[in-house]
């Protein structure tokens, strides 16, 4: 019988289930395997030693799973956790193993869409003070000007299943309205955490009917196979048999009852004991 070889998608959360959506829906010949650290979640908040290491013990995780390619579809890990993993991390533990972030793929692209040059980033706090999404699209396009908004509220409301209720609305409408007071001329909005696309309705109809409004599923899954095409030394390693695993480091009831909202689809979930494994390293 054949090894698996999946593809690894890791989340402090649900939310790096709306990128796996959208990159099995571009890519569904590969074995995908999800992590979501809910155990230790949110990460928003956490420090950058924290988040590194809870990061690093996943990855871990995943390198014992037989993943070849890990993708951090979470934008705090992806802004703390993985220069540092990728530059001092993956040259001990294995050098043909990848790790790849969501904030790179999104940066690369984020000028096209804007007329007006002026471009906003609605995130979670520890994103907004990474600067991660400044410095990197300041490499791509270092005349575009970009505006953060910390939107503290959103991952929980979503993750208590409260993003349709009205209540909701009066933070979306404030973390919008704050955003958009820093610069008239933002023609843009980068959602750049991976659970505002649930609120995307609402997101919507609170901005300008005119305003470009880009969530990180479709642009992560495009950058995906782009790398893919580019790196046969990756893509060979990586088995094709349309596999799909979900774990999760809390409850997997608790799990399959909320991920589903984000996968689009129902999912049933094992569990993943992340602190024994790294206690065993």
């Amino acid at each position: 019988m054949q090894k698996s070889n999946p593809v690894g998608v890791f989340d402090s959360g649900y939310g790096g289930l709306t990128v796996l959506k959208e990159i099995i829906q571009k890519l569904p010949q590969y074995d995908y395997v999800y992590l979501g650290d809910n155990a230790r979640a949110p990460y928003g908040n956490r420090s950058f030693d924290t988040v590194y290491r809870y990061t690093l013990e996943c990855v871990q995780w995943f390198f014992s799973k037989g993943c070849p390619l890990v993708i951090l579809a979470c934008n705090t890990a992806s802004a703390k956790a993985l220069r540092t993993i990728q530059q001092n991390d993956l040259p001990i533990i294995d050098l043909e193993k990848r790790v790849l972030g969501v904030i790179r793929p999104t940066a690369e692209v984020i000028g096209t869409y804007s007329e007006s040059k002026h471009v906003g980033i609605l995130a979670t706090n520890g994103t907004v003070s990474s600067l991660s999404y400044v410095l990197e699209i300041e490499k791509f396009y270092p005349g575009l000007k970009v505006y953060q908004q910390a939107c503290p509220l959103w991952v929980p409301l979503v993750e208590n299943n409260e993003y349709q209720n009205h209540g909701t609305d009066f933070f979306v409408k404030k973390y919008i309205q704050q955003l958009l007071e820093q610069d008239e001329a933002i023609d843009t909005i980068l959602l750049a955490c991976t659970h505002y696309p649930l609120l995307l309705d609402k997101i919507r109809e609170y901005s300008p009917a005119d305003m470009k409004i880009l969530t990180q599923g479709v642009i992560v899954a495009e950058s995906l196979a782009d790398y893919l095409a580019r790196h046969p030394e990756i893509e060979t390693k990586c088995t094709k048999t349309g596999g799909r695993e979900f774990y999760t480091t809390d409850s997997t009831q608790d799990f399959d009852n909320h991920a589903g909202i984000f996968f689009g689809q129902p999912v049933l979930s094992k569990h993943a004991n992340i602190g024994q494994l790294s206690r065993d390293l």
